[in-house]
């Protein structure tokens, strides 16, 4: 399949070619001619259903097309962009893993909750400390996480400072990091880090590259 897709492509391309040596008039003409076949197609065809190697072509040479000669084509931008997006699912398969984080054991989320129920002034970063131990890593996000999920306070109050009051008081001195990557239209995966800060909600990007694991 992917040899005929190949081969397909290949074809066009040496058309391509071919079509320069022709004279600026018979162009002229055929173009003519194929834009009022593509009117009268489209006046008969409801939803053309193009195979890859199409697929592949119109992306392409869409780029090379002024904005207002792109209305002409048979599909959308957003329609594009939705082939862009097939073609990277096809580049960066990743078989039997579930999107997002992996799921927090039952073991671990029943150890959280007795604590928490049997502790009631402890805080979600204490829960953390003592449920790590020999084979368990728990970080402190996870632990709040599930209190949160189980309706219990992660910061239990003391005196009379609230958490939201807590947050607000600190927020200044607070930052949270992501790390996420992009897909370009040439399949290439830039990775950035980035900073957030809380009080003004300002991003700072620290760093983009393509080998996040080199040295």
């Amino acid at each position: 399949m992917a040899l005929r897709l190949l081969y397909l492509i290949v074809l066009r391309v040496f058309g391509w070619i071919v079509l320069l040596t022709r004279s600026q008039a018979s162009k002229d003409m055929e173009i003519l001619v194929l834009r009022h076949q593509l009117s009268v197609l489209r006046r008969q065809v409801g939803a053309p259903r193009p195979s890859w190697a199409d697929r592949a072509i119109l992306s392409a040479l869409a780029r090379l097309l002024p904005r207002h000669g792109r209305h002409r084509l048979f599909v959308t931008p957003r329609t594009l962009l939705r082939w862009h997006a097939d073609l990277v699912k096809r580049r960066w398969p990743y078989p039997g893993r579930a999107p997002g984080r992996p799921p927090i054991r039952r073991t671990i989320r029943a150890l959280v909750l007795q604590m928490a129920g049997e502790n009631p002034t402890w805080g979600y970063r204490r829960i953390a400390g003592e449920v790590a131990g020999p084979g368990r890593k728990v970080s402190p996000a996870t632990v709040w996480a599930i209190l949160r999920k189980a309706g219990i306070d992660p910061a239990p109050r003391r005196g009379d400072q609230t958490w939201a009051q807590f947050l607000k008081a600190q927020a200044s001195g607070i930052l949270a990091a992501d790390f996420f990557h992009v897909e370009t239209i040439t399949l290439a995966r830039p990775y950035c880090f980035a900073v957030v800060e809380h009080a003004s909600r300002r991003v700072h990007v620290l760093g983009v590259t393509a080998n996040p694991t080199s040295t």
